[in-house]
């Protein structure tokens, strides 16, 4: 388990490092952003990534790698909405959305290791394919609970969905480097 939990904070690392530079370029811009968007932006890449999968050819110079950490960047900024909520104009400073961010990001570890304790490391004999329908059903279990606006009878709510999603993502970028390995 702890190996996991190296990995993951790794990719967090790397993660937090993107956010923190498009928070250079870009401010807080996307506290503007409703859940919806932020849903349809994670399966976009998604979506890039099955496609990436199952062609023989790709046109765009990047890979599964890159879309894997945009899932993950997009997911934590949809719990910090659903925390904060929309705002009208950017209104988080770089010190803000970085503690949020790394809020959100313990959130996803405290799962890992929750469900990693009654699982183990059955994601470790995944296949990357696999993992990436996965988010995709969540994606679109989170597009019907919007649809419904959040009325639930049984399931679980938008933010069990998108801390899921965070771990899939992470799970597939684990899994890649070990295959380049």
């Amino acid at each position: 388990m702890e190996k996991t939990l190296n990995q993951f904070r790794e990719i967090f690392k790397d993660c937090r490092s993107l956010y923190e530079k498009k928070l250079a370029d870009y401010g807080s811009a996307w506290r503007i952003l409703r859940l919806p968007s932020l849903t349809d932006q994670i399966y976009i890449k998604a979506a890039r990534i099955r496609s990436l999968q199952e062609l023989s050819e790709q046109r765009v110079n990047e890979g599964q790698d890159s879309e894997f950490v945009g899932i993950i960047n997009y997911s934590i900024m949809a719990l910090i909405q659903l925390e904060n909520g929309v705002a009208e104009n950017p209104d988080f400073s770089a010190k803000k959305a970085l503690e949020e961010f790394d809020k959100q990001t313990q959130k996803a570890i405290d799962l890992l290791t929750a469900k990693n304790h009654d699982y183990g490391e059955a994601w470790r004999e995944m296949r990357v394919s696999s993992i990436t329908d996965l988010i995709l059903q969540k994606l679109l279990r989170v597009k019907q609970i919007e649809d419904n606006k959040g009325e639930l009878l049984v399931s679980e709510g938008l933010d069990a969905n998108y801390l899921d999603i965070i771990n899939y993502a992470v799970f597939a970028l684990i899994l890649l480097k070990e295959q380049s390995n």
